[in-house]
C-alpha cells in the first residue's frame, strides 16, 4: 500500500439488520478493503456467530453491546464511518448518541433512521402500521413478556428482501439467518435520541428505489421526519439487500461518502 493510501485510510464499521450477521457484508468488505480501507464487521448479540440466544437478549442496548464495545475500544481521536442496514440504523443511532466524538459520519443503507422528537420505536411502529401486516408474508412471530421474536420465511426473503438478488444468495440467507427481534417493546420505553449526541453527527441516507421491505415512499418520509439535515444518495434497481444485489454501487457510494466526511 502506498504511503498516500496509508494517510487516506478510513475505518468503516458495518452493522447488519435483524436476523442477519456480519456475513451479510461478504461482498462489500473486500471491495472497501481493496480500495485501501480498514473494515470492521461484527455480529450483534444473538446474531451470526455470536453465541448468545435471542431469548436471553432482553433489551436493545444488550443487543447492541458488541457495537458499543467496539466504539468504546477505539483509540483517542479515531473516527469511523458507521454504516447501518435496515434495523441496524437504530443500532448506529444508539452508538452515535453514546459516542458522537467517535463517528465521522453515520450512513443509513435503506435503514431505519430515527428522529429526536419521539421515542426510538416511533419510526418502526409507523413502518409496521403503513404496511398493515401484508409485508410480512410467511414471517413467524413469537411473543414473550418483554419482546417479540421474528423468523423470516422463504417467501418473505425472496419477494420482500432479495427480489433483485441471485437464488444462491437467497439460499445462503436461508442457511445463515437466525431468529431476531425488532425490540419495539423495549425501544418504546427508552428516552429519545439527543441532538447533542446522535443529532450532532453528519448523516447520509442511501435510498434503494426498488426496496420491497421499506418502500421508497417510506424511506423518503423517514428522511424528512428525521428533522436533521441528511444527505441523500440513491441506488437504482436494487432490493432491500443492497450489499448483496448492488455491492459495487454501494461500495462506490461509501467511498464517495468517506472522501467528503472522513
Amino acid at each position: 500500500m502506498s504511503s498516500e493510501k496509508c494517510i487516506d485510510r478510513k475505518h468503516y464499521v458495518l452493522v447488519h439488520g435483524a436476523c442477519y450477521g456480519a456475513w451479510v457484508w461478504y461482498k462489500l468488505k473486500p471491495r472497501l478493503e481493496s480500495a485501501g480501507h480498514k473494515v470492521s464487521v461484527l455480529d450483534l448479540a444473538a446474531s451470526g456467530t455470536n453465541m448468545q440466544k435471542i431469548e436471553d437478549v432482553h433489551t436493545f442496548s444488550q443487543y447492541s453491546e458488541p457495537l458499543l464495545q467496539l466504539l468504546a475500544s477505539l483509540p483517542p481521536n479515531e473516527k469511523v464511518i458507521l454504516v447501518g442496514h435496515s434495523l441496524g440504523g437504530l443500532n448506529i443511532a444508539l452508538a452515535m448518541d453514546k459516542f458522537p466524538e467517535k463517528v465521522a459520519v453515520g450512513v443509513f443503507v435503506t435503514a431505519v433512521i430515527p428522529d429526536t422528537q419521539h421515542n426510538p420505536s416511533y419510526v418502526l411502529e409507523k413502518l409496521i402500521e403503513s404496511t398493515l401486516g401484508t409485508n410480512w408474508l410467511d414471517t413467524e412471530f413469537f411473543k414473550s413478556e418483554n419482546k417479540t421474536t421474528i423468523v423470516f420465511g422463504p417467501k418473505f426473503l425472496s419477494k420482500k428482501l432479495y427480489q433483485a438478488s441471485s437464488i444462491e444468495d437467497i439460499e445462503l440467507a436461508t442457511i445463515l439467518l437466525r431468529p431476531g427481534s425488532l425490540f419495539i417493546e423495549d425501544l418504546s420505553q427508552q428516552t429519545n435520541f439527543s441532538m447533542q449526541g446522535y443529532g450532532s453527527v453528519p448523516l447520509v441516507f442511501i435510498v434503494s428505489t426498488e426496496d420491497n421491505e421499506i418502500p421508497l415512499n417510506f424511506q423518503l418520509w423517514m428522511i424528512q421526519n428525521a428533522g436533521i439535515n441528511v444527505e441523500v444518495l440513491e441506488i437504482k434497481a436494487a432490493d432491500h439487500m443492497l450489499m448483496i444485489s448492488k455491492p459495487q454501487e454501494l461500495s462506490h457510494s461509501l467511498l464517495h461518502i468517506a472522501t467528503k466526511y472522513a
